[in-house]
């Protein structure tokens, strides 16, 4: 049973950096696309990037390519989010997800992962 634990939120001032870590365990995160998602105060989840699994490629939501990158280490099973230049918008849960999936990862919606972590908070505030 594939599990991921979200890490390195916290309380950041407008213009900060974070890098929020996801560390899969009990399977490789290899074989499955891997997502991150958000989901601020009365909001629906969001995607925000996604990595597929067969050609490694990386998609990323408009609103945020431009600020988020994410990474991923095999050798840690961990994928990675660095955002910078945060914005008071950008506050909200952080969640990834893994699910095998059959086609380009950026065609799935939230509800179509399985594997969720717990989340992390990531709060922008002056």
């Amino acid at each position: 049973q594939l599990r991921l634990v979200e890490s390195g939120g916290g309380l950041v001032q407008p213009g900060g950096s974070l890098t929020l870590s996801c560390v899969a365990s009990g399977a490789t995160l290899g074989g499955n696309a891997i997502g991150w998602f958000r989901q601020a105060p009365g909001k629906e989840r969001e995607t925000i990037s996604c990595i597929n699994s067969s050609n490694r490629r990386i998609n990323y939501v408009d609103s945020v390519k431009d600020r988020f990158t994410m990474s991923m280490d095999d050798a840690k099973n961990t994928v990675f989010l660095r955002i910078n230049s945060l914005k008071l918008e950008d506050t909200a849960v952080y969640y990834c997800a893994a699910e095998n999936l059959a086609l380009s990862c950026n065609l799935y919606r939230p509800g179509e992962y399985g594997n969720w972590g717990q989340g992390t908070q990531v709060t922008v505030s002056s």
